[in-house]
Formats: structure tokens, sequence, C-alpha cells
């Protein structure tokens, strides 16, 4: 019997001797009453009777959500804020002997300063500065909890609550920003529409105006080659007039150098040219006053001429 007794007093040793320390945990155990070691993930043995296990921590990073509290603001607006900490153990042995429950440490250090930072703010500053606040009471806890080895993760804001009337008020007051944000794009588009149409007419009024210039040069340049057309007409009827009369005079002289230098042939021949001169319906016989004296002497000498021959006729009959 007393060797059944032994034996089961030594397997309950052997078992209280090996501890098993699971990932994400420490063991913090002390030795006749005082701390001994932090047993980290893994088998570890220790000395029953001898070494405790003081406490069982986790290491892995933990939530607390925090009850709302009401804080007032700067310009004496009480509010609801409730806000939610993350964080971590970093040392188990500080956590276990430097406070007595650590998270209580949390949670009143998050409140206690989350009502500094708020008090020093107004209701506008806080609706838009959650960031702001999410730091610095982030900085301030994390240095309050580091002397129990805590490290704070991250603080924050869940939601902030104004009072009822308050929250009438920024409603109204969203509805009048809204209906002023429609009243300007309203005004905005109905500019923009004015400005399109008035682009249109100016870009039509270019267009009319091209086309009347684009016309008017057309124009110009049609009156202009008629101008160039019946230049080039009066032109070729004064050449053919020229050729026409220095053709008559070439005759004149051909028919002089042919007849020999009598006066009276050369005023005959000049007779003739000018009659075939004046029957040419494309010449206009303009006759100088020494020119029509010579005439009256031309046909003095033809009658002349004709009075000799009439009297050669009689001679020879």
């Amino acid at each position: 019997m007393f060797w059944i007794i032994l034996g089961i007093l030594v397997i309950v040793t052997l078992l209280l001797s090996v501890k098993v320390v699971n990932t994400g945990f420490v063991f913090v155990v002390e030795r006749f009453g005082q701390f001994y070691k932090v047993l980290e993930p893994g088998w570890h043995f220790i000395f029953p009777y001898i070494d405790y296990v003081r406490a069982r921590v986790s290491t892995k990073q933990q939530i607390i959500d925090i009850e709302p509290q009401n804080v007032i603001t700067k310009d004496n607006v009480n509010i609801s804020i409730d806000n939610v900490i993350f964080y971590r153990v970093m040392n188990a042995r500080d956590a276990v002997y430097n406070i007595e429950n650590y998270k209580s440490g949390i949670i009143y250090s998050a409140i206690t300063n989350v009502r500094n930072v708020v008090g020093s703010m107004t209701l506008d500053d806080v609706l838009t500065g959650r960031d702001r606040i999410n730091k610095e009471l982030l900085d301030i806890v994390d240095q309050i909890t580091d002397s129990y080895g805590i490290k704070i993760l991250s603080v924050e804001i869940k939601d902030i609550t104004p009072p009822k009337e308050i929250q009438e008020a920024m409603e109204k007051q969203m509805r009048a920003e809204r209906d002023k944000r429609a009243a300007i794009l309203q005004s905005e588009g109905q500019r923009q529409s004015a400005i399109s149409i008035a682009e249109g007419e100016k870009q039509a009024k270019i267009l009319q105006a091209e086309a009347e210039k684009e016309s008017n040069i057309r124009r110009a340049e049609g009156q202009r080659e008629a101008e160039l057309l019946e230049a080039e007409g009066r032109a070729k009827a004064m050449m053919e007039l020229a050729n026409a009369e220095a053709e008559a005079i070439n005759l004149v002289n051909r028919a002089i150098i042919e007849s020999g230098t009598d006066e009276r042939v050369i005023a005959l021949k000049q007779v003739e040219a000018l009659i075939k001169m004046a029957d040419s319906p494309s010449s206009k016989l303009i006759l100088p006053n020494e020119s029509v004296t010579s005439l009256g002497s031309i046909a003095a000498i033809s009658e002349m001429l004709k009075l000799n021959s009439e009297a050669d006729g009689k001679k020879t009959s």
C-alpha cells in the first residue's frame, strides 16, 4: 500500500513538473514567492511545490472596447465619445508586478485623457479632427502604459454623438448647404449653357463673315478677270487695226516703188491706199488738216491727168 501511494505521488509530481506553454502566451513563474522567470511557448520543467505559475499572459494583439463617455467640449457642448484601443503585452513581468490590473489601467488612462484632449477643442474641431484626437490619445496612453510593459498600437474613435438639438441644427445646416450647392450647380449650368449659346452664335457669325468675305473675293476676282478679258479684246482690236494700217502703208510703199517716183503717181497711189483703208469695216480713218490739203492737191493732179488723157485721145483720133 505504501508503495502504491508513493508511486501515485511520484506520478503526480512528474505531471506537475511539466508545463506546456501555447503559442501566443507566456507564463510568469515564482519560486518561493518571488519572481523566478518567464516561460516562453514550448515544454518546460519546474519543481513542484517550489515553483509556482503566477500568471498566464497573452502576447497577442488585444482589443479593449471602452464604453461611451460624456465629454464637454471647449464651447460647452456635451457629447458622447466611444473609442477602441488596440494593445499588446511586451513585458509580462512588468504587466503582472507593476500594476494590479493592466486592462483597467489602460481603460482609465484612455477615459481621463480623452476628456482632456476633447475639452480643449470646439465641437467643429472634434467632428473634423478625429485623426488628431486619435494621435494625441495614442501618444499619451502609450507613454503611461510603457511603465507596465504594455504597447498601445492604436486608438480609434468609433462614434461621436452630439446632443439631439445639436444634431437637428447640424441636419438643418447640412440641408441648407446641400440646397446652396444645388443652387450653385444650377446657376453654373445656366451660365455654361449661356456661354455655349453665345459661343455658337459667335462661331456662326464668324463663319457667315468668312463666307461673305470669300464671296466678295470671288466676285472681285471675276470682275478683274472680265476686265482683263475686255482689255485683252481691246488690245487685240488695236493690234489688228495697227496691222491693217501697217499693211496699207506697205501697199502704198510697194506701189510707189513699182511706179517710180513721179509725184502724180505717188499722189494717186496715196488716194488708192486711203480708199482701201476706208473700205475696211474695222478701220477708222482720221485725216489731219495737212492730209485734207494734200487730198485737194491730189484731186487737182488727178483732174489734170484726166484732161491730159482726153487730149491725147483726140490727137490719136
